[in-house]
């Protein structure tokens, strides 16, 4: 039993025993939530963002455990590569002038850690992907200095068992290969949490997996990766290739890939979980002592540790959380959809068309999901990414025999979903104020048809026709865009070019 079935450092005995802990996790989660053992509706949102490290020059900087030094504060930690930080805000509950009130504290927090990376010549830049970043900059080499960055590179790497391909063909071509996950650190986002019961938890996950394209479409901010222009949203191509432990041979054969959009709507938070365990193998298979069944039988709580990590291994658009505070258990949906940046004031305004949208949606009393196929939303999801701002997407019409019918995005969002994230925010009682000037960054930002991908397309190109060759005008690019960043104005009114 105890022989080695890879050379990962986990033996046969370790992954069998696992399994079985996660079999009996999954059954303590369906018990908790047969006795309605969660965590009451709080209205309880959170944020996350990563980030990136630049110098003054635009490069990225690989300094993020001296930079996470000088800024002394929790709120604050590593991320994948060295040229990463994630800032983490505490939950905030829904209502009133949340959203400006979230807005100072991400422009307070963020601008004193630019201060302290600018100590070492590498500000804080929100961006989907740093356009600077070489295929040089994402090597073993630097892997933040952090155990489990290296123990997860290690399993996928093991699991994959030869290098990993990036092949992404957008408006050019990238091809390359890698020989660890560190590519996939070129990804900085933004994670959005609703706390939600196990009752509505199908509405919001559904609703929020019918939105991740319009998300992707208003908000893109990734058009750039190794000097090449590729779409307009690069991370999921990326994030999807570069933690990919198939090798071709399982890809051919149909087998999910880990970085997954998902494949039908839901009925409960158990069948995405349930999913988790029978489609994808253990990466970390590490047990602890609990038994969570007896914990349950003796009126307790279990932390189900083993299904949490093994969750966090599974990189949904939309993941389910399982959460425990002072021994109560609770729900979340955890939105990884959006790029970083480009402002605080983009960021929240995405934040809060998300939160009113996915309200308003989880409460129609005609859901989405009822009227548009997954393969739809799926597909929709593709395109947005592709195109951006510019996208056409499938959306059923109104009127109860309308249909399904392609649309383009900045129309869907200025007649349809405007006026029902307006409505969701209202159910929420967020204050007029901040729904109407957050609400409007996203409709000025369609009328001009512009967002962070489109902008930094925009001012490549006129760089490039200034007669900068691609690597210079990628670096002044990335140069102009943090010092509007730091301006504050939101990115549809940035002017176009190099300055």
């Amino acid at each position: 039993m105890g022989e080695k079935v890879v050379a990962d450092g986990f033996d046969l005995s370790d992954r069998q025993r696992y399994r079985r802990k996660l079999q009996q996790c999954l059954a303590g989660l369906a018990r908790l939530l047969a006795e309605k053992r969660f965590d009451r509706p709080r209205n309880l949102m959170g944020l996350e963002i990563e980030l990136n490290l630049a110098g003054s020059d635009g490069m990225p900087r690989m300094v993020n455990g001296a930079v996470l030094e000088r800024i002394a504060s929790s709120d604050f930690q590593t991320e994948l590569g060295m040229f990463n930080l994630e800032v983490n805000i505490a939950p905030h509950r829904l209502g009133g002038r949340v959203f400006d009130r979230l807005a100072e504290e991400l422009r307070t927090g963020l601008g004193y850690a630019d201060r302290k990376a600018r100590e070492l010549d590498a500000g804080v830049v929100m961006i989907g992907i740093l356009p600077t970043l070489a295929q040089g900059d994402l090597v073993s080499e630097n892997l933040s200095a952090v155990d489990r960055y290296t123990l997860l590179n290690d399993q996928i790497v093991a699991a994959r068992g030869e290098d990993f391909t990036l092949d992404i063909h957008g408006v050019e071509q990238l091809t390359c290969t890698a020989t660890s996950i560190v590519p996939e650190a070129a990804c900085t986002s933004v994670q959005l949490h609703l706390q939600v019961t196990p009752g509505r938890f199908a509405a919001v996950w559904n609703a929020a997996q019918a939105v991740a394209a319009v998300q992707i479409a208003v908000g893109a901010n990734s058009p750039f990766l190794f000097g090449r222009e590729l779409w307009r949203e690069s991370r999921p191509p990326l994030f999807t290739q570069a933690t990919d432990t198939r090798p071709p041979e399982l890809q051919a054969q149909g087998v999910r890939p880990r970085t997954w959009f998902g494949e039908r709507w839901v009925d409960s938070a158990y069948d995405l979980f349930e999913e988790n365990l029978r489609y994808f193998p253990a990466l970390l298979p590490i047990c602890d002592d609990e038994d969570p069944l007896r914990v349950l039988d003796q009126g307790g709580v279990p932390r189900l540790q083993e299904l949490v990590l093994h969750n966090g291994t599974v990189y949904r658009w939309n993941r389910p959380v399982y959460g425990w505070v002072d021994g109560v258990p609770h729900l979340r949906v955890e939105n990884r959809v959006l790029p970083a940046g480009p402002t605080v004031t983009d960021v929240v305004a995405n934040a809060a068309f998300y939160y009113g949208l996915v309200r308003a949606l989880a409460e129609d009393t005609r859901p989405v999901w009822k009227r548009l196929p997954f393969e739809d939303a799926a597909a929709n999801f593709d395109t947005a990414c592709r195109h951006g701002i510019d996208a056409e997407l499938r959306w059923p019409r109104p009127g109860r025999s309308g249909g399904v019918a392609a649309v383009p995005a900045v129309r869907l969002v200025l007649d349809e979903l405007l006026p029902l994230a307006a409505a969701g925010l209202d159910a929420w009682h967020v204050e007029p104020a901040d729904r109407d000037f957050y609400l409007g960054v996203i409709e000025e930002r369609c009328r001009a048809r512009v967002n962070g991908a489109s902008w930094q397309v925009d001012t490549f190109h006129r760089a490039l026709a200034s007669g900068l060759d691609r690597d210079a005008a990628l670096a002044a690019t990335t140069r102009r865009y943090a010092e509007l960043m730091r301006g504050g104005e939101p990115v549809h009114r940035w002017p176009v070019g190099i300055g």
